[in-house]
């Protein structure tokens, strides 16, 4: 893959950007769809009208390659760990323990995607990154940290189901890093649309028994509306437009580069706590944002005349 020009790479920066603020949106936002649709159906539909919006993008292009075995399987990998279990664990994750337990949690996927990325793809890592990584986890906490006043004393949920809740977070941030890893090796032989549709696809097949037994008893008609309306929304956003836009932002940053984009999740999550839902700001709550801001800046600023960001990484 040649080096991306700066054009290519600011875009691609702003595309990475963008797909993990829309994650953190959408994740914040389906709480009230929780409520009314059972995980299994939430997740079931979803993937099926992602399904239909991207029937046009399955076909591959003229001037793509035919897909390899190696191709095939990663393909499937990405569904499964990036669409399908990060579904599972994280809603059912965020249920059982606290939002607070969540966020910080969240904060490891920055500092889970370098490592694997550094394991399994022998990116180097600079200090830069490094640090980045750094103010990221540090940003996240202190966003966390900042929460646990106001809600410890609300804490709804028993302490047995907690750390079963914790761990299911945690297992969604190592889904969400394989999904980055896995997807840097796709964008090499795939277009990020066709990506897009193929493990949403792989997603809606997984999902479908399971979908299938949780709408069996399911009274349909009790759904509102704007349920619905909801539900169109997360499905777009959740398979369509956060992986085509994370695909695209992949084809030119490293992986590990891309992974510090992850802390815009959990930062846009509480957002739409803060704006959407009244939350109110506190001050520890602003240094935690401008944390995860440097540490963005830190990840994508040129760093003299050889920018290492723009080094493809290996073949």
């Amino acid at each position: 893959m040649p080096s991306a020009t700066p054009l290519n790479r600011w875009l691609a920066y702003g595309f990475l950007a963008l797909s993990m603020t829309l994650v953190g949106s959408y994740v914040a936002l389906s709480r009230p769809l929780v409520a009314v649709l059972p995980v299994f159906l939430l997740a079931w539909l979803r993937f099926a009208i992602a399904a239909l919006a991207m029937l046009h993008w399955i076909r591959p292009h003229a001037s793509e390659p035919a897909m390899t075995p190696t191709t095939r399987r990663l393909v499937f990998l990405e569904s499964f760990f990036g669409n399908f279990l990060f579904s599972i664990c994280m809603l059912y994750g965020v249920s059982l323990s606290s939002a607070v337990s969540a966020g910080v949690i969240m904060a490891c996927i920055p500092a889970v995607v370098a490592l694997l990325s550094w394991l399994l793809l022998k990116e180097h890592i600079s200090p830069r990154v490094w640090g980045a990584v750094a103010c990221g986890a540090a940003g996240i906490g202190l966003l966390a940290w900042a929460k646990v006043a106001p809600a410890s004393a609300s804490a709804d949920a028993p302490q047995t189901q907690a750390w079963l809740g914790n761990l299911l977070v945690f297992a969604a941030v190592l889904c969400e890093a394989i999904y980055a890893v896995v997807g840097k090796k796709l964008t090499g032989s795939l277009s990020p649309k066709r990506i897009s549709a193929l493990i949403n696809l792989w997603g809606l097949v997984l999902m479908t028994p399971l979908g299938l037994y949780a709408a069996w008893h399911f009274h349909f008609e009790q759904v509102a509306a704007s349920s619905w309306l909801l539900l169109v929304f997360y499905a777009l956003a959740a398979s369509v437009w956060t992986v085509w836009l994370w695909m695209s932002g992949l084809r030119h940053v490293p992986a590990a580069h891309a992974g510090v984009f992850t802390v815009m999740l959990p930062v846009a999550a509480a957002l739409v706590g803060i704006l959407v839902l009244g939350e109110p700001v506190s001050g520890l709550q602003m240094l935690a944002f401008a944390c995860a801001l440097l540490g963005v800046l830190l990840a994508t600023l040129p760093e003299g005349r050889s920018d290492p960001l723009q080094a493809p990484p290996p073949p």
